[in-house]
């Protein structure tokens, strides 16, 4: 997957949701509490779509930045609920617009860009 942006900062990511993928252990040690306590929240079946859609969030967030790992996964909070909207809880949080869609079945991508929600389009090739 690639994103593109002309005079912006951009981060982006993709990953297959994989129910059977054991997130807990990686969602007490990088996510930040208000994240866990909204995933212990959800029923069963929505905790691995979740699990994702926050995952995805976060790397796209610190890829935006460059800093890679530099910035602590806990520092920051992003909405992880299905089907609500996707919100960032940073310090900086005014200066970025999240996004998150469905890129392929069974996948979670998010993409944050610096400033205002550009047009975002899609192309599968």
């Amino acid at each position: 997957m690639y994103g593109f942006a002309v005079k912006r900062e951009l981060g982006i990511d993709a990953e297959k949701i994989r129910p059977d993928f054991g997130g807990e252990e990686i969602a007490r040690r990088y996510f930040s509490e208000a994240e866990q306590q909204e995933l212990r929240e959800l029923p069963p079946d929505l905790q691995a779509t979740a699990f994702f859609l926050c995952w995805t969030r976060k790397e796209a967030y610190i890829k935006a930045h460059g800093d890679g790992l530099q910035i602590p996964l806990a520092s920051f909070d992003v909405s992880l609920t299905p089907g609500k909207l996707e919100t960032l809880r940073s310090s900086d949080k005014q200066r970025w617009s999240l996004h998150s869609f469905t890129p392929a079945p069974g996948y979670a991508a998010a993409i944050i860009t610096e400033g205002e929600a550009p047009s975002i389009r899609y192309w599968d090739s």
